[in-house]
């Protein structure tokens, strides 16, 4: 049974940085996909950045030049935080490698990370 925990999380001033990490265990997951996602109170799940197995990147246009993913432990290293950037940040397995929610197949529990102007 796979499982995907999440960690890093925190508070911090607009500009800080914040190091989230994706620990998997029961998957050889870095032979495969992994991606980032957040979702903000009333908002719906969008994508932040996912990772092939070929350490191909991709990102979502709110968040190029200031984070970055990476792999094993999958991380995202994140960087001049905003406060639009506060929400719940989500690890997740993708198959196929698309970053969307419809091909997320596992979730983590998510980890919170508010940025405060």
């Amino acid at each position: 049974q796979l499982q995907l925990v999440e960690s890093g999380g925190g508070s911090v001033e607009s500009g800080g940085s914040l190091k989230l990490s994706c620990v998997a265990s029961g998957y050889g997951y870095s032979s495969n996909c992994m991606g980032w996602f957040r979702q903000a109170p009333g908002k719906e799940r969008e994508r932040v950045a996912d990772i092939d197995r070929d350490d191909k990147t991709t990102y979502a246009d709110s968040v190029k030049g200031r984070f970055t993913i990476s792999k094993n432990t999958v991380y995202l290293q994140m960087n001049s935080l905003k406060p639009e950037d506060t929400a719940m940040y989500y690890c997740a397995v993708l198959q196929p490698c698309s970053l969307q929610v419809k091909y997320a197949t596992y979730w983590g529990q998510g980890t919170q990370v508010t940025a405060s102007s």
